[in-house]
């Protein structure tokens, strides 16, 4: 099994849990997050002053999924999530040693 962390625009979110739904991913966590990557934020000008918003609003969605399914996914979520633009995000792969459903002990890939 596979957990991946992507950490993407926040207006992209609809259009890549759409996507993923369309393959038959049903199950993910998002939680929303801030940070910066290489762009290291950005000026904004609020009331004449100059501010540094150096953390920028992101979401974070976390789906662990079967090993086999992993470039199908990831295909499919940079394909949901990209504009081409500085800011898309990235994604992180994870190995995941075991899965169990708390509510009747299903483990490994059928607790998914």
């Amino acid at each position: 099994m596979k957990k991946i962390e992507a950490v993407i625009q926040p207006f992209k979110l609809e259009e890549v849990k759409e996507a993923l739904k369309g393959i038959g991913v049903d199950g993910m966590t998002v939680s929303e997050v801030r940070g910066h990557g290489r762009q290291k934020g950005h000026k904004e000008v609020y009331r004449g002053q100059e501010y540094q918003v150096d953390l920028l609003p992101k979401v974070k969605l976390e789906l662990v999924i079967a090993s086999s399914r992993l470039e199908e996914v990831l295909k499919t979520l940079i394909g949901a999530a990209k504009t081409g633009k500085i800011g898309d995000g990235k994604i992180f792969v994870y190995d995941v040693q075991d899965a169990i459903r708390i509510r009747n002990d299903e483990r490994g890939e059928s607790a998914l």
